[in-house]
């Protein structure tokens, strides 16, 4: 090393030159501006420090508002005009930081250094330049995605209040496919949550449900006053009857879904809020984005058909399943029936919710938003997203319950309608800890499963009928 006593006059003075060239970089970092307040054009150094000042504050108010109240942030989470705005911010900042890293790459005299001081002052200057431009440009990149989520997943409907202090969502599989989507929900589940503490009651509806009423005065019923008893006819078909008879829906962008609502209110005596279909295929990409779903697979379950080149079997255990075998957990029916698939799709609904962490969500927070656009469509309006966020946070910390209206309580091909009422609201009682007694109807039910189901109760099917799901899955 150098004896600082032999260096030149010239050798210090470019030195101090150097740290100056580092001090203008380093103050560009930490203050985008002040390079140029100090040394440069005051009035742009002055401009930027205001906005660089303007937006700490405003993040700090941002941050602490966020912190006392959760819904204030995801409502700015799905706000396509706030994202709209951050995303050009970050943008606008990206540029502007950048060109601030020139200019005082320029203020500090790049020429009058010395060649090994120039080189190290373009380096360190590039890398502080492309690294902070590339933070906001993927900042930007993120909150595009976000916004393109917002405007995909989320309707424009209009704001429905709780019903008897509860929502009511009907929540519709279906397989992806040429002009399928939509058309015949293979899967229907009502969410009924309570609006203040966010704990949900799953109701079941079997697809192959006959003969049921639809909500008094529906179009519906006007043209089915004895219910749906056309030969045939089942829940499932509802949808793709309506899509055959557009005309009774005046101006309606989903018939089907009208018509299902319809079934659904006059079969389970609840008023719906909203409504949301779920496509299986996608289904698969939101599981792989999370990292898959822990499951206990009681029995064997089928992968395919026997007809298919990838048939093959979930064995039993505790499984951690991915995307495709996890459809398949949720879809089969080979070797089971419809209601045995009932109570898995249950315990996987019950297994994203209490799997999901906000933590895991913004660790895979472009795969999954990529995978919900596939996934869902709802007429959920952007407004109250906030809300459903926030007691979907809240429903992980509740018992999920669930009842299906299944045999042996509930014949399928001929329902009581009174009796199906009478289960929905006594489920939804028991969640609330003001259960009656049982009726004598469901005192007689037997343990074992009939009506095609296979296995008993105990067995992994009390998944249709339990007030704790988490614990019979």
């Amino acid at each position: 090393m150098a004896d600082p006593s032999a260096l030149t006059v010239a050798d210090r003075a470019a030195r101090v030159r150097f740290r100056r060239a580092l001090a203008l970089m380093a103050l560009t970092l930490v203050a985008p501006g002040s390079a140029q307040l100090l040394h440069g054009n005051r009035r742009i150094g002055l401009i930027a420090l205001r906005i660089w000042i303007g937006l700490l504050v405003t993040g700090a108010l941002v941050l602490t508002i966020s912190a006392l109240d959760h819904g204030f942030a995801f409502t700015l989470a799905f706000d396509k005009n706030v994202l709209l705005v951050a995303r050009l911010a970050l943008f606008a900042g990206a540029i502007g930081w950048a060109a601030l890293f020139i200019d005082a790459w320029r203020i500090g005299q790049p020429l009058s250094l010395q060649l090994p001081h120039r080189r190290a002052v373009v380096g360190v200057n590039g890398i502080l330049c492309f690294s902070v431009a590339g933070t906001l440009l993927f900042g930007a990149h993120l909150v595009g995605v976000q916004r393109d989520l917002a405007i995909a997943l989320f309707g424009d409907g209009s704001v429905s209040d709780a019903h008897d202090g509860r929502y009511n969502v009907l929540l519709m599989g279906g397989d992806s496919g040429e002009s399928r989507w939509g058309l015949r929900p293979d899967s229907m589940t009502v969410a009924s949550i309570d609006a203040e503490t966010g704990q949900t009651v799953l109701i079941g509806l079997p697809r192959n449900m006959a003969n049921f009423p639809f909500k008094e005065g529906s179009v519906m019923d006007e043209e089915f006053p004895d219910g749906f008893n056309c030969d045939g006819c089942y829940l499932n078909g509802v949808s793709t009857w309506a899509g055959d008879h557009t005309d009774l829906f005046g101006s309606s962008e989903n018939p089907g879904t009208d018509a299902t609502i319809m079934a659904v209110e006059g079969i389970t005596g609840l008023e719906i809020n909203y409504w949301a279909m779920v496509n299986l295929e996608g289904f698969k990409s939101l599981v792989d984005a999370v990292g898959g779903v822990k499951l206990n697979v009681r029995d064997e379950i089928p992968v395919g058909l026997p007809s298919d080149p990838f048939y093959t079997h979930i064995s039993p255990g505790i499984k951690t399943l991915d995307g495709f075998e996890a459809l398949w957990f949720a879809r089969a029916r080979e070797g089971s029936d419809d209601y045995s698939r009932m109570a898995r799709q249950k315990c996987v609904m019950n297994a994203l919710v209490q799997q999901v962490s906000p933590q895991k969500a913004l660790t895979n927070f472009e795969a999954l938003a990529k995978a919900s656009t596939d996934m869902f469509q709802t007429n959920l309006p952007a407004s109250e997203v906030d809300r459903f966020i926030d007691l979907g946070l809240k429903a992980r910390d509740q018992k999920m319950s669930t009842v299906s209206l299944v045999p042996p309580l509930i014949n399928t091909a001929d329902p009581d309608i009174d009796l199906v009422h009478e289960t929905v609201a006594e489920a939804i009682d028991r969640a609330e800890g003001e259960a009656p007694p049982p009726t004598k109807k469901r005192r007689k039910a037997p343990d074992t499963m009939t009506g095609g189901s296979i296995g008993s109760l105990s067995e992994g099917y009390a998944a249709n009928d339990a007030d704790d799901l988490a614990a019979v899955c």
